[in-house]
């Protein structure tokens, strides 16, 4: 079942990338990272990060999407639970330096207050940079838990946790992608 729902979703997926306005972010050795993002206006309730970037309702944000196929493929051979998130951890943690090229090179970069994500997956984001903030609108969040627990049906992964929002300021992502150069 969980296959035949996959090549659905592989099948649809390119149909779902051009009506979401997602632009893949590159990587010049390997083509294409696991990142796919696109600029958005945030909505929800005021944010203040760590390192004191604010975020507020209609401020533009780059918000990333994880490559789903691609990286359900990259991970379905593996069993360990363990193993999985070490593999999924180092795909997002080398895909960084990308994101902040992409960013640095975008014609509203100045514009872009920071990157946002929504997942289940929020174990390990602290240690890359991400700080997770709670949904606040409870519609919005029964709708992302269960988009995300049809992801996670066919990724075959039992993470349970209510959705998310990742943030990490764009000072901090190009200030992390420079310590790595």
């Amino acid at each position: 079942m969980k296959s035949y729902l996959l090549t659905i979703w592989s099948t649809l997926d390119p149909i779902y990338y051009n009506f979401t306005r997602l632009h893949h972010v590159a990587d010049y050795e390997r083509n294409k990272t696991i990142f796919r993002v696109r600029l958005t206006k945030y909505r929800g309730s005021p944010v203040i990060l760590e390192d004191g970037t604010s975020i507020r309702k209609n401020d533009v944000l780059l918000k990333i999407h994880l490559h789903n196929v691609r990286m359900i493929r990259e991970l379905k051979n593996i069993k360990s639970e363990v193993q999985r998130a070490l593999l999924l951890y180092h795909m997002v943690r080398d895909d960084l330096q990308c994101l902040s090229s992409y960013i640095n090179g975008h014609s509203r970069r100045h514009e872009i207050k920071a990157v946002i994500g929504i997942t289940m997956l929020n174990k390990g984001t602290r240690r890359l940079g991400f700080e997770a903030f709670s949904i606040q609108n409870r519609y919005y969040r029964l709708f992302k838990q269960l988009t995300c627990q049809i992801i996670n049906y066919i990724a075959g992964r039992p993470d349970r946790n209510p959705p998310c929002y990742l943030f990490m300021s764009t000072n901090r992502l190009l200030s992390h992608s420079e310590r790595m150069d």
